[in-house]
């Protein structure tokens, strides 16, 4: 029996080759996943290592508001210097140095823009001259107040020499300084992982990066010889008290490396996200191969029967077949994942200039190797037990027969497929409307999945026959719309492939056009201001702010009747983070509407503040309550509530006083403004005055609310656009689906195809046939996957309504787009199959058996 399934699946390499690349593509993304996160983790590890390795402890200030949870950046108190004097008083302390280390000093490039990050930091430091981690390459370090040093990958991004002159944005507006020194981490090292960095002299350093003078970032200290970090950490301790936080070089390296191994693990978990979406599409895709090959073998395995091998003996036949199919797509698969792995890692060090981070870091862990086979081999058995089932079932007399066996009906399959449909859609429904945590909903769009796919044969025929029917003006189209409706089963399972990315793609599209719908109306109907000053575009790095005097001096413009400015911080709102805001609530009435519920907005004031009533409501808080709202600055502290507001989808959480604001957010500048412009101004020249006062501030423009919309939709744009190239993984699964799905049918069908070439169809209308069934199963495939995804969006932002999601979208031109995707899907697959069908010798296809 062993000998003749391995001489069964040597004859069916090629059938078998084409499911077995599935699991090469999955095992891929599998592979690549934990080899990058392994190598990544490493690289992290060794970067914080390499740049703590001459501290033995550090001192910094408290942080009150984890803002990393919410991809903001935690803001550390400022030290005073009178502590490094206190501190160079321990006897065990060799050196004891004040530092300024900072996120947010932006540079401005030769062509007036601010040279952008993709992830590594801008900083902005004091210079201390050189030493271990900070080597001059060229000049000298700065000394007056308009000096600075920039490192080496700034100079080169912005092809900067000592001399030129630069303009750097800080805590403060633009100001000019001049380059007298390039510097690296060492001779041979420009910087740690692709940093920029600008140094200042130390009291410019504080006051551009700190906001006042005679403050520090850090505190670094050195042991004396034989002195221990823990020993020095306990003294420093002991000087300090409870009001700073005090940690050795190996814990700060450690709480650092930590800080970004978030972001690693997210990188990580996405890749593995869409290797489970690849291996889940491709196991309709073996198990669609496995089938139709058990029901080509069926006279064969009923002679096996007939001849006394048991069932036992059948079902590990054809499971020894899928052990071997998934033992080398998964070999394949690892290594095209070490190939992967690597081209990502070159390109994450060309994008943020860091390549030097990865250097002799890549490294393949063990439990990459193990996680491949084992989902490869697994992935590939779970496909093929069904079949294997059914083949075990053949009774020995079908080996007397010449007709395969009667298709069973679809009564039982449909009542079943309901039943993780029906599960699917609540779990679905306990998580977007109830507390159920986010694995809940991925388990419910599973099982919607499985569900769809058992209920999709039972419409099958006749939507097949309306989708065929626009194919039929010829004979050639008749007969492949027949052939496409005649096994259910089989269209049903190669559609589904199909259908779950397309269902994925199409979900994601439903929500981000209702976002733009949403923020269109927000726009256009629910905000009175014409004009926005904001940030060009969101990215990594401390909230862009522009100078509080654009305001004020935009309020004197002619036609201009109100501006409103915002500020903003991430805060923590009785112990959760959240984003809060700040304004003066009579301007901010003159651009949209807010409505007081109880007490009056403009009691608004320090140490006082408006909340909506949703929030009211779950907190159970009322008007001259207090709650606790800690700032980054300012820390906790109880605020009284001034008034309770009606949450709107442009108003709602929290509110504080400007005055509390400037003193207490992390940026106390304004990141945003609305202007309104009175029937007797023109907006378009409103525009030009503030886009002038705003000179100062090139990474803040002013808009209209056609720009805003078109800026908002070009975000969510290239979001949808990196997701669609990801998905293109299913899709391309999908395709080997329908391309496996027609070969298999034109071996079946070899006899019957002679038969039609015999009695006249040419082989071009052979062609047109096979391409007609192709492209009626690809357009079933996805209009099934656009109904499901369409259905998924709308629960989605049904849920959301209360997160500002006020408006529901169908992006009809994406999903006409799909469609014609689908045409397009269907004629490339059917390419290879049709040559071949049209290739059939008539004579030996006659005589095939």
């Amino acid at each position: 029996m062993l000998r003749a399934t391995l001489k069964s699946l040597l004859a069916r390499k090629l059938r078998l080759i084409l499911s077995g690349f599935a699991v090469v593509l999955g095992v891929m993304a599998v592979a690549s996943a934990l080899i990058l996160g392994s190598t990544l983790n490493k690289s992290v590890d060794g970067l914080f290592g390499d740049i703590y390795d001459s501290i033995d402890v550090q001192v910094k200030g408290k942080t009150f508001v984890d803002a990393e949870s919410q991809g903001g950046i935690s803001v550390s108190q400022p030290i005073p210097a009178g502590l490094v004097e206190q501190l160079r008083s321990i006897d065990d302390a060799e050196t004891v140095t004040g530092e300024v280390v900072e996120d947010g000093a932006r540079v401005v490039g030769t062509d007036g823009k601010v040279i952008t990050s993709n992830g590594p930091p801008r900083l902005g430091e004091s210079w201390a001259g050189e030493d271990e981690q900070t080597q001059l390459r060229e000049g000298r370090g700065p000394q007056a107040a308009n000096e600075v040093a920039i490192n080496v990958p700034l100079a080169q991004t912005g092809d900067f020499s000592v001399g030129d002159n630069i303009d750097v944005l800080t805590r403060e507006p633009k100001k000019p300084f001049t380059v007298v020194g390039i510097y690296g981490v060492s001779d041979s090292k420009a910087s740690f992982g692709g940093e920029t960095s600008v140094s200042f002299t130390e009291p410019v350093a504080q006051q551009l990066m700190l906001g006042e003078e005679g403050v520090y970032s850090v505190i670094s200290l050195t042991a004396k010889d034989g002195v221990d970090q823990q020993q020095l950490r306990d003294q420093v301790a002991n000087a300090v008290g409870d009001n700073y936080i005090v940690q050795t070089g190996e814990q700060a390296s450690e709480e650092e490396a930590d800080s970004l191994q978030g972001f690693v693990s997210l990188f990580q978990n996405v890749l593995l996200g869409f290797a489970a979406v690849a291996l889940f599409v491709g196991i309709f895709l073996i198990l669609n191969t496995f089938s139709i090959i058990v029901a080509q073998r069926t006279k064969e395995l009923a002679l096996f029967r007939a001849m006394g091998a048991s069932r036992g003996q059948v079902i590990r036949s054809v499971m020894l077949e899928a052990i071997v199919v998934g033992l080398i797509a998964s070999t394949l698969g690892f290594a095209a994942g070490i190939g992967i792995a690597k081209a990502l890692l070159t390109l994450l060090g060309n994008q943020n200039g860091g390549a030097e981070l990865f250097d002799g870091a890549f490294t393949i862990p063990v439990s990459a190797v193990i996680a491949s086979y084992l989902v490869g081999v697994i992935v590939t058995l779970i496909a093929a037990l069904v079949p294997a089932l059914r083949a075990s079932r053949i009774p020995p007399v079908a080996a007397l027969r010449d007709a395969e066996l009667t298709q069973r009906p679809l009564t039982r399959l449909t009542i079943i497929g309901a039943v993780p449909a029906v599960l699917g859609i609540g779990c679905i429904l306990l998580t977007l409307f109830g507390d159920a945590p986010v694995v809940v909903l991925l388990v419910g769009v599973l099982l919607v999945f499985i569900g769809v796919a058992m209920l999709a044969p039972a419409i099958t025929r006749p939507v097949v026959n309306a989708i065929g029917w626009l194919l039929s003006w010829s004979l050639p189209g008749k007969l492949g719309r027949r052939n496409a409706a005649r096994n259910p089963r089989r269209t049903a399972i190669t559609a589904s492939a199909l259908m779950i990315g397309l269902a994925l793609v199409t979900g994601v599209s439903v929500v981000a056009s209702s976002l733009t719908a949403t923020i269109e109306r927000l726009v256009e109907q629910d905000i009175k201001a014409q004009l926005f000053v904001a940030a060009d575009s969101v990215g990594g790095g401390p909230l862009v702010t522009f100078d509080p005097a654009v305001a004020e001096q935009t309020r004197k413009l002619p036609g201009v009747t109100a501006v409103a400015e915002i500020y903003g911080d991430l805060a923590e709102v009785k112990g959760q983070p959240q984003f809060i805001t700040a304004v003066d609530p009579n301007q901010s009435a003159e651009v949209s509407d807010i409505t007081a519920l109880s007490g009056r907005l403009d009691d608004l004031g320090p140490g006082r503040v408006l909340i909506d009533d949703g929030f009211a409501t779950s907190n159970n808080l009322e008007v001259g309550e207090e709650f606790e709202i800690a700032t980054t600055r300012g820390g906790p502290r109880d605020y009284t509530v001034a008034a309770v507001y009606e949450k709107t989808e442009v108003s709602r959480g929290t509110i504080m006083s400007v005055a509390d604001a400037k003193q207490y957010f992390g940026r106390s500048a304004p990141f945003q403004a609305a202007i309104v412009v009175g029937d007797d101004g023109s907006v378009s020249t409103v525009k030009k005055q503030v886009t002038k006062l705003l000179e100062d501030n090139p990474e803040v423009s002013v808009q209209n609310q056609d720009e805003v919309v078109k800026q908002a939709s070009g975000q969510i744009d290239q979001f949808l656009l990196i997701l669609y190239v990801l998905l293109g993984l299913a899709i391309v699964i999908a395709v080997l689906g329908i391309i496996n799905t027609l070969a298999l049918s034109i071996l079946e069908r070899t006899r019957e195809l002679g038969l039609l070439r015999a009695v006249g169809l040419s082989r071009r209308k052979t062609r047109w046939m096979i391409t007609t069934e192709s492209i009626v199963i690809s357009v079933f495939g996805s209009l099934l996957g656009m109904a499901v995804g369409c259905g998924l969006g709308a629960l989605v932002v049904t849920a959301l309504e209360d997160e500002g999601f006020s408006e529901l979208a169908f992006p009809w031109a994406r999903l006409a787009l799909f469609l014609a995707l689908a045409v397009i899907v269907g004629l490339l697959a059917a390419i290879i199959p049709a040559f071949r069908a049209s290739r059939v010798n008539v004579l030996r296809a006659i005589a095939y058996e």
